[in-house]
């Protein structure tokens, strides 16, 4: 067992119940000193402790667990790499405010996340872009962020949807015809295919009409009709959870809503516990499930990224699309990887390397500077255009986990994962990146000084300082 420092959680659970740290200690058995020590991280937490501790308080031994704190670091470093954020913090300080203060690390990350909303606001205005509202990217940063924040799981639908699949006895490869049915038991509901321009559904509530596109795959249309059903099914769940996100506008709102429905539909075409089974059983060959459940490449990979239910956990995967540009359009992580907001990703990462060979699927071993490995794979998809002339649309798919569960994936078959490992150094961005030798380095790291020499030339773009 590695050595466990969870001083700010067992210092919450203490005071969430209004002990004092001598009532703890007699409780479980040990000193009060051994208490403070163990709140202070001065000392580990032993296994008889967790186990007593989790008997007592009814707690999982997860709530211990420090997996959201290399994401919280990697924020709290974002925020002081910021070229607009005045001051030196070193990694140390850094490392010591997010595991003795992890909550007040948050606030800051929040309050950064907001001043940069900010500039951006007024960055728009100074331009003369007309806009009336917030920020440009805010209502989609929020929900993504939602997301982020509960490892991209959402139990209050996850568990609800796995039981309606049960009650409509969907069955992989019949999923659209069980659906089409339980629309019109349940909800007197009537699916029909016609032509609808560059929509690919559309629902008319006076009706109780459900329009699909007849340029839908099966799996598509699967996933419309259950996210259809999802609002008819789980509204009030829903809106329960938009009213409760701390949205800040009605764009935001909306997006949330679909978000959501999405993800019952998710879990409804994928039920949990028969996915999990099957992901294990074909040991997350997503070609092999995309066949079996009759979905695309990209659907298996986003539920492969929400498999988080307590006890029943799956591999904790990252999840991202990307385009031949750069840009993100989604990014989910059960995991520590951190997805930077500040100046791009990592020409590195095998993500864009896709692009170069389309359809086939790249694997990489990554690792950040903090020293975390991730075992990644990617693959481009392409949906077609409408016609001759019409622009399609092309992104790479990534997906990765931390290195020690790699050997669950049939990917990592034939791979060298310890010490023979060929591993590529990359970073979160340029600008927050640590690597100060990297070749492909297309910003100068933010506040670090670099050497510039009139008489002097380097392989490096921005050669960092002796």
């Amino acid at each position: 067992m590695e050595k466990l420092f969870a001083g700010a959680r067992l210092r919450q659970l203490r005071e969430d119940r209004s002990m004092s740290q001598s009532a703890l200690a007699r409780l479980l058995g040990i000193s009060p000193s051994y208490v403070n020590q163990l709140e202070h991280n001065a000392r580990p937490l032993t296994l008889p402790v967790l186990l007593r501790l989790t008997e007592h308080f009814g707690v999982d031994a997860e709530f211990f667990a420090p997996q959201d704190i290399a994401r919280l670091v990697a924020d709290v470093r974002e925020v002081f790499a910021d070229d607009t954020v005045t001051g030196a913090v070193s990694a140390l300080q850094v490392d010591e405010l997010t595991t003795k203060l992890p909550e007040v690390a948050r606030t800051l990350v929040t309050l950064h996340q907001r001043y940069r909303e900010a500039v951006e606001n007024i960055t728009a205005l100074v331009a003369e872009q007309g806009l009336d509202r917030t920020s440009v990217r805010q209502p989609h940063e929020e929900v993504r962020d939602w997301f982020y924040r509960r490892h991209n799981h959402v139990a209050e639908l996850d568990e609800p949807a796995e039981r309606l699949a049960a009650e409509l006895r969907l069955r992989p490869g019949q999923v659209r015809a069980g659906l089409i049915a339980g629309l019109l038991e349940r909800h007197r509901v009537r699916v029909v295919e016609e032509p609808l321009g560059s929509d690919q559904h559309r629902f008319d509530r006076r009706t109780r009409t459900l329009r699909l596109s007849p340029t839908l795959r099966p799996g598509q249309s699967a996933f419309r009709l259950a996210s259809e059903l999802a609002l008819l099914e789980a509204g009030e769940v829903i809106e329960g959870l938009v009213r409760g996100g701390g949205f800040s506008e009605e764009t935001a709102h909306r997006l949330a809503r679909i978000g959501l429905a999405n993800y019952f539909a998710g879990a409804l075409v994928l039920p949990y516990r028969v996915f999990l089974g099957a992901a294990e059983r074909h040991r997350y060959d997503i070609t092999r499930l995309s066949e079996e459940f009759g979905v695309g490449f990209e659907t298996i990979c986003h539920r492969l990224s929400t498999l988080q239910r307590k006890g029943t956990r799956g591999v904790p995967f990252s999840f991202v699309r990307v385009d031949r540009a750069g840009n993100i359009s989604k990014r989910q992580s059960a995991t520590g990887f951190h997805f930077s907001r500040v100046g791009g990703s990592c020409p590195l990462w095998i993500v864009y390397e896709a692009f170069s060979a389309p359809g086939r699927i790249l694997t990489q071993i990554a690792e950040l500077p903090d020293g975390k490995q991730y075992f990644w794979l990617a693959r481009t998809v392409t949906r077609a255009a409408g016609g001759h002339g019409d622009p399609g649309k092309s992104f790479a798919i990534g997906l990765g986990c931390e290195l020690r569960h790699a050997k669950r994936l049939v990917y990592s078959d034939g791979l060298a994962l310890g010490a023979g490992a060929a591993i590529t150094g990359i970073g979160m961005g340029c600008k927050v990146c640590e690597r100060p030798a990297c070749p492909q380095r297309a910003f100068p790291a933010i506040g670090k000084p670099l050497r510039v020499q009139e008489h002097v030339s380097s392989l490096l773009p921005y050669p960092p300082e002796a």
